[in-house]
């Protein structure tokens, strides 16, 4: 395949992260401690047509406060949001903002429903054009046993890219339009009225939003374990799809690392993925609030002003 056919294919990718649906919550729970249980029970927001939602309520901070229920909402693509859902968005959560963590044209293939108060605002993590970049620059011998058109092929693609892989979470953190637009989502955060919820998402709700739930976390004085815990949760809330997948790669032939670097591309998370995030931003920045401060340029002031409007 010619090189200009990648740079389309690049741009087709984004497929790759929504060729899965998401599962839904189960009844399931991961152990923490005494003061912040972490639980799909206890962090649900009662959506049925919208995959992995939840809240980041309910923890507790290292100096003994609580984040404040309700207001810090996270989840999968709202494309299927039903009628309930949104009702429920709006009239139980007082939603104010929807923050659409995607690409542009994964925003224009499963575009965000209109919720009645909230305002959707996208800010994309990924650079598109970089990724396009990239693939026009792969010559034949990287793209050898790669079928574009193969669901499969797809996430190996976006693995050579750069889209998926354990350091994909450092490359959101680090690249320019990821620092520009969690940058942007602190400053929303900030902005939104008192008493009135914003919600955070990506297609799966589980990557560059387990980055911006990591980043809001640590700002908030959540201790990292817990932080840890939070992002494994995916893994309850997708627990069907999980099983069907795995099943499905291992009856064509997958196994070992690659048949676990598939089903992590797909829908599946991994505690070493976030935590060599993590190690990334301590050994770079000191700490996940060094690079916060002195990265994103949110102030010590505003950090306060956030602990306010978020914490009790």
């Amino acid at each position: 395949m010619k090189k200009r056919n990648f740079a389309v294919v690049a741009l087709v990718i984004v497929m790759l992260l929504s060729i899965c649906a998401c599962g839904s919550p189960k009844q399931s729970e991961t152990k923490n401690n005494d003061t912040t249980p972490v639980t799909a029970d206890s962090q649900s927001i009662g959506l049925t047509g919208v995959g992995n939602a939840r809240e980041l309520g309910g923890y507790t901070t290292t100096d003994g406060k609580t984040v404040k229920r309700g207001l810090l909402l996270r989840s999968a693509a709202l494309s299927n949001a039903t009628e309930d859902d949104i009702k429920r968005l709006g009239e139980v959560f007082h939603l104010s903002k929807v923050i659409d963590l995607r690409m542009n044209r994964e925003t224009e293939a499963q575009p965000d429903p209109e919720i009645p108060g909230a305002r959707n605002i996208h800010l994309g993590i990924i650079d598109e054009q970089l990724i396009a970049e990239r693939a026009a620059a792969l010559d034949s011998s990287e793209l050898a046993g790669i079928d574009p058109d193969d669901k499969i092929g797809k996430l190996k693609l976006a693995m050579k890219l750069g889209i998926l892989g354990e350091q994909m979470y450092v490359n959101f953190l680090s690249g320019n339009q990821g620092k520009e637009n969690y940058k942007k989502m602190f400053e929303e955060l900030l902005s939104t009225p008192e008493g009135e919820s914003l919600l955070f998402h990506c297609t799966q709700g589980k990557d560059r939003t387990g980055c911006a739930a990591m980043l809001i976390l640590s700002a908030l004085g959540v201790d990292e374990d817990t932080i840890l815990e939070d992002f494994m949760l995916t893994n309850t809330y997708n627990s069907k799809l999980i099983e069907s997948e795995r099943k499905l790669l291992i009856e064509n032939g997958y196994e070992g690392e690659e048949l676990q670097t598939l089903m992590i591309a797909m829908d599946e998370v991994d505690s070493e993925y976030m935590q060599i995030a993590l190690d990334w931003l301590k050994e770079t920045y000191g700490s996940v609030k060094g690079y916060i401060t002195k990265e994103l340029g949110i102030t010590d002031e505003q950090i306060k002003a956030l602990k306010n409007k978020y914490l009790e």
